[in-house]
C-alpha cells in the first residue's frame, strides 16, 4: 500500500536548523526550516535568494578589524586596523594612514566608541587613543588628555596597595619625600599622580620600595602618616581602560587590566573630567562591580540603560538621569561574554545582541516591560552548528541582516524581524576566510583572506562573483586589465551579462575569446538549498524502514535566471519558461512563476533530502516556496 502526500513549504523563515533537530517535526520551526542554506540570504518575507557577490575594494596590509565611522549621513568612512597601522577609506579609496601601537596580537581586544568627529579606542595594554577627523578632513591620533586645571589632572585614582599601608609626606608643599609603611613603590611609579587625602602629587623619583620623591601639585593638609591615599588608576604600570562608551552625556570606562571589574563615569558633559568632587549630580561616578566570583568587564553599551557585559553576567545600570546618589546596578542575566576577544555588542531594533562566553550563543539582551528587567534569549538555539567561536559582528539594519564572523572563516547571517518572529540563519562561504565585518553607509564590508593575501571587499547586489570587478568600454574588447590582485587565479567571467568560460589572470589581465562591452570577473561560489527530511504527521511520516518517493517538486521562483535541482541524479539545470529566447552573449532573461520538476526512484533513508538546489552559476536565483508531492510505501 502507498499514500500520496502534498506538503507546501511557504517560507524559510526558520532558516538552517541544527542536525540535532532532524527528528523534531513537532517544532514549529521545522515547517519553515531547512537542512542546509549556504551562500543564500533569507528575506524577512520568507523567500531565499542567492547572496550578493563581493566587490573588490583594496588589498590591505594583513588581518585586522574594521571600524565604521559616520561623520554625518553624507560623509562616512571605513577604518581598517592592521598590524601597527590604521588606514582610512572613503568611497572605496584609501585617503590617509596613521601609525598605531596595536600589533596583530592586540587587535582582538580593541574597543571603541564614536561621538561626532571623535573616535575613542581602548586596549588594556596600550594608552587609550583619541582619533579625530578635523574640519579640514585630516585625521589625527593622540593619547587621551584628561581635564587639567592649575596643574591638577582630573583622572581616576585607586589604591592598589593593602588598605593598611600608609604614606608619610616630609612636607606639605614643594618637593617632598613620601615614606611608605610597607614596600609598595616601583620604578614604574615615576611620572604618575598620587592623591593624599584628596590632594595631588607627582612622583618624580623612586629611591626604594618604601621611599619616593614627589612634587606637590595641591598643598597637603598635614604631614601625618595616612592610609587615605591612591595612585592614578590608568598607567603603563597598572594597565589601561578595557572598554568605553558614551551614555547620558558621560564618558563611561569599563574595566582596565588591573581593575577588570571597575566602572568609571565622567562628569556630565565634561567627558575627560573624572573628579568625584562631593557627589553632586553632575560630578563623576566610580564603583566596583561587586560579585562572586569577580567579573571582568568586557563591554559597556549605551542602550535603554547603561548595559555592562562581564565574563560572568550582564548588568543594568539605571538612573534617570545617572547621578552619584541615584545610580543603581542590578544583575540581569548570567550568561557572560568571551574573555579572549572583544566582540562588540550591537543594537538591533532596541535589543542588544552579544556573544556568550562559550561562543555558542548569540544572545538578544532585551528589556521586558512586564518584568521590568532584561532577558537574554538565545537566537542560535535551533542552529548551534552555525556558531563557531564568533570573532566579529555587525548589523545591517536596512536589510535586517545580522552578520557574525566565525573562527572557521565562515560568515553566519541571521535574518531577524522580531515583530514577525523571524529568526533565520544561513551560512556564507567564500574562496578564502572571512576575518572581520563592518556595516557603514548601508554597505556591508568584510576583510577576507585569500591565499595569503587579505582583501577589503563589500557585498554588492549587482555582482554574482567574489573579489570581483566590473568594467565597461564603449568599444567591445577582448583584453581586460586591472585584475592584478588575483594574479594566477582562474576567474569566472560574465560578458555582457552572459556566462563565459573561466579565464586565468596573467599579467593582471584576462583575454576573452570574443569581445565584450561590459564584463564582471571574479571568483565563483556555490549556493545550496536543502530541505529537512519529510515529516508530515505520525501516520504518514518518513520513518526508518519506510520508503518515500518524490513524485514532483514545484518551485515558485522570483526573478530567477538559473535553477539547478538535484533529485538524486546530481544538480541539473531546469528549463525556465520564457517568452522568446535570449540572443547570444546577452544576459539570460529572468523568470517568475512556478516550475515543476518530476522525479523517479524510492528512498529508504529517511534522513536523505528528496531534492536540493546546488549551483555555482553566477546568475540570480530566488525561491519563494516549494510544494512537494511525495508517495510513501509500507
Amino acid at each position: 500500500m502507498s499514500g500520496m502526500v502534498n506538503v507546501t513549504k511557504t517560507s524559510f523563515t526558520a532558516g538552517e536548523l541544527d542536525p540535532a533537530l532532524l527528528g523534531r517535526g513537532d517544532l514549529g520551526a521545522y515547517a519553515n526550516g531547512a537542512r542546509r542554506l549556504r551562500n543564500v540570504i533569507v528575506a524577512p518575507t520568507g523567500g531565499v535568494s542567492r547572496r550578493p557577490g563581493l566587490r573588490y575594494v583594496d588589498t590591505v596590509r594583513g588581518p585586522g578589524r574594521l571600524i565604521g565611522f559616520a561623520f554625518n549621513t553624507e560623509q562616512t568612512y571605513l577604518l581598517v586596523v592592521s598590524d601597527g597601522y590604521l588606514d582610512v577609506y572613503q568611497g572605496g579609496s584609501r585617503i590617509q594612514t596613521l601609525a598605531t601601537p596595536w600589533t596583530t596580537d592586540r587587535i582582538p581586544q580593541l574597543a571603541w566608541a564614536q561621538s561626532a568627529d571623535t573616535l575613542l579606542v581602548t586596549h588594556p595594554d596600550c594608552p587609550p587613543k583619541k582619533i579625530v577627523r578635523t574640519s579640514s578632513g585630516i585625521w589625527t591620533m593622540n593619547d587621551w588628555a584628561f581635564f587639567e586645571e592649575d596643574g591638577v589632572i582630573c583622572l581616576p585614582h585607586h589604591k592598589f596597595a593593602e588598605d593598611a599601608v600608609t604614606l608619610t609626606p616630609s612636607a606639605g608643599s614643594g618637593t617632598i619625600t613620601l615614606t611608605a609603611s610597607a614596600g609598595m613603590f616601583q620604578a614604574g611609579h615615576v611620572g604618575l599622580r598620587f592623591r593624599l587625602k584628596a590632594k595631588q602629587v607627582l612622583i618624580t623619583a623612586v629611591a626604594s620600595a618604601t621611599s619616593a620623591t614627589a612634587e606637590v601639585k595641591e598643598g597637603l593638609t598635614d604631614t601625618q602618616a595616612t592610609s587615605d591615599w591612591e595612585e592614578q588608576a590608568f598607567s603603563a604600570l597598572r594597565g589601561w581602560p578595557a572598554s568605553v562608551c558614551f551614555h547620558q552625556g558621560r564618558l563611561v570606562i569599563g574595566g582596565s587590566r588591573d581593575l577588570p571589574g571597575r566602572l568609571w563615569l565622567s562628569q556630565s558633559m565634561d567627558l575627560f573630567n573624572f573628579d568625584l568632587g562631593t557627589g553632586l549630580d553632575d560630578e563623576a561616578i566610580e564603583f566596583s562591580m561587586l560579585s562572586d566570583p569577580v567579573n571582568a568587564i568586557r563591554a559597556v553599551f549605551s542602550g535603554r540603560h547603561l548595559q555592562v557585559f562581564t565574563t560572568e553576567a550582564e548588568y543594568m545600570v539605571s538612573g534617570a538621569p545617572l547621578t552619584p546618589t541615584k545610580i543603581q546596578v542590578i544583575r540581569q542575566t548570567r550568561v557572560g561574554s568571551p574573555n579572549d576577544r572583544l566582540v562588540p555588542p550591537r543594537d538591533v531594533d532596541g535589543a542588544t545582541h552579544f556573544i556568550s562566553r562559550n561562543g555558542r550563543d548569540l544572545r538578544e539582551f532585551l528589556y521586558a516591560d512586564v518584568e521590568q528587567a532584561y532577558q537574554s534569549t538565545d537566537l542560535a538555539m535551533i542552529a548551534k552548528h552555525v556558531m563557531n567561536h564568533p570573532l566579529d559582528q555587525d548589523y545591517d539594519g536596512g536589510r535586517r541582516l545580522f552578520h557574525v564572523v566565525m573562527d572557521d572563516g565562515s560568515l553566519g547571517v541571521l535574518t531577524v524581524y522580531r515583530s514577525e518572529k523571524v529568526t533565520a540563519w544561513s551560512v556564507l562561504h567564500t574562496d578564502g576566510r572571512f576575518l572581520a565585518v563592518a556595516v557603514m553607509g548601508g554597505e556591508v564590508h568584510v576583510l577576507v583572506e585569500r591565499q595569503g593575501a587579505v582583501f577589503l571587499e563589500r557585498f554588492d547586489s549587482a555582482l554574482s562573483l567574489d573579489c570581483a570587478l566590473t568594467g565597461q568600454q564603449a568599444t567591445p574588447a577582448t583584453v581586460w586589465s586591472g585584475l592584478g590582485h588575483l594574479e594566477g587565479r582562474s576567474l569566472r567571467v560574465l560578458a555582457d551579462g552572459g556566462t563565459l568560460a573561466d579565464q586565468v589572470v596573467s599579467g593582471g589581465q584576462i583575454t576573452l575569446a570574443q569581445p565584450a562591452a561590459a564584463i564582471q570577473a571574479g571568483l565563483p561560489f556555490t549556493h545550496e538549498i536543502e530541505p529537512l527530511p519529510p515529516m508530515t504527521g505520525s501516520s504518514q511520516a518518513a520513518t526508518p524502514g519506510r520508503a518515500v518517493r518524490l513524485v514532483q517538486a514545484s518551485f515558485r521562483v522570483l526573478e530567477t535566471a538559473a535553477l539547478h535541482v538535484d533529485t538524486g541524479r546530481g544538480p541539473l539545470p531546469v528549463p525556465l519558461r520564457r517568452f522568446g529566447s535570449a540572443r547570444f552573449g546577452a544576459a539570460p532573461p529572468r523568470f517568475s512563476g512556478d516550475i515543476a520538476v518530476r522525479a523517479l526512484g524510492w528512498k529508504h533513508d529517511a534522513l536523505q533530502p528528496l531534492w536540493r538546489i546546488r549551483q555555482d552559476s553566477p546568475l540570480p536565483c530566488c525561491v519563494l516556496s516549494v510544494t512537494t508531492q511525495m508517495k510513501f510505501a509500507d
